[in-house]
């Protein structure tokens, strides 16, 4: 038995030890006070979004985010419609009228360009009732899901925009696998850096589940790295938030590209994992004006980040923009608000990489 003045010694000894190592550790973010500044909302895959000053968050995803999409008809069948391949999709807008019941309607305006006097649009239901609905099955990244027929009206509304015959889906409650092969519960990678330890956190695979969205629920980004992108442009120019298609942006980072390292954030009572990059496509070059392939310098954003941000060794050829992230399983439901206060709490010491099969 050591005397009580030895161990009263060795106590405090130890717990001004262990604040040391506290206070040493890289500490999440110290700087600015990090809130959301935007929030936006894609009822249907790939139209312009929807911009809200509050929305439900939960383990899929914003509530009504990506629960529509198109497809284009094809002799061999349909072909899932996307912005980077069908530009002309950022002609049509869209709005939401919530009206209280968690029912409400979308707008559809669509204005194409070079002929702006002929503005159509179209109201479809937030929430249709799919029993009389027929079945089509969609396979977006080699993860399917069971989505229904909306009626002829709308696919033949869609059809008269495009000047082909598309087809417009409805998902409903269903959802589609997360194919992260990290996020799998019981899968050896050991070729995975080690950056990438989201499992621990992600252990339900009810919540690896998600709508018409890529790849995951929420796709976050900084304001400080848009700023960024924007410094790349020629002087007046600004880059468009949405052609990175977020669903929160975050505003007061001290640097661009730190969300890169962050690993978890807190919203209110909600975690988010941030558990994998954003690697990008052409799509960030498209003129939303014209809905055509942009020209000038503001058509090259994707070959101006390929110079530095190809970060991510799992998709070495794509720049990186943003932050996929999933709902935590022990958070419940919540509704975020533009000026919510978001904390870092956890930050990754490496990069994570990129894990979906055939997808970069």
């Amino acid at each position: 038995m050591y005397p009580l003045y030895l161990t009263a010694i060795l106590a405090t000894s130890g717990f001004l030890l262990y604040q040391l190592y506290r206070f040493l550790q890289p500490q999440p973010h110290k700087g600015k006070v990090l809130r959301i500044s935007e929030i936006y909302l894609y009822p249907i895959k790939s139209l312009r979004p929807t911009q809200l000053t509050s929305a439900l968050a939960t383990k899929y995803g914003f509530e009504h985010d990506r629960t529509f999409m198109l497809l284009q008809a094809t002799p061999d069948g349909y072909k899932n419609m996307a912005v980077s391949r069908y530009p002309e999709m950022t002609q049509f807008l869209t709005s939401i009228d919530f009206d209280g019941t968690g029912n409400g309607t979308i707008t559809v305006t669509f204005r194409a360009f070079g002929n702006e006097a002929n503005v159509k649009t179209l109201t479809i239901p937030l929430v249709p009732k799919t029993a009389k609905l027929e079945p089509f099955e969609v396979n977006m990244h080699s993860s399917p899901a069971l989505a229904f027929k909306m009626p002829a009206e709308y696919s033949d509304w869609f059809s008269s925009c495009f000047g082909y015959e598309v087809l417009f889906v409805y998902l409903g409650d269903n959802r589609r696998d997360v194919l992260f092969q990290d996020l799998i519960p019981g899968k050896n990678l050991s070729w995975i850096s080690s950056a990438a330890k989201v499992i621990p956190l992600l252990t339900s695979p009810a919540t690896h589940r998600i709508t018409f969205a890529d790849c995951a629920p929420y796709l976050i980004i900084s304001k400080t790295s848009l700023a960024d992108v924007t410094l790349r442009l020629p002087k007046g120019e600004e880059m468009d938030v949405t052609k990175f298609r977020p669903n929160i942006v975050i505003e007061g980072a001290e640097e661009p590209w730190e969300e890169d390292f962050w690993r978890k954030i807190k919203i209110g009572d909600a975690e988010i994992i941030m558990a994998h990059n954003c690697v990008r496509c052409k799509s960030i070059n498209i003129d939303y004006e014209t809905g055509k392939p942009g020209t000038g310098e503001s058509g090259e954003v994707l070959k101006k980040l390929q110079k530095d941000r190809r970060v991510d060794a799992g998709a070495k050829w794509s720049p990186v923009f943003g932050r996929y992230s999933f709902w935590n399983p022990k958070s419940t439901p919540q509704t975020f608000n533009v000026g919510d206060k978001v904390r870092v709490m956890e930050l990754s010491k490496q990069r994570t990489i990129w894990t979906w099969p055939g997808l970069s």
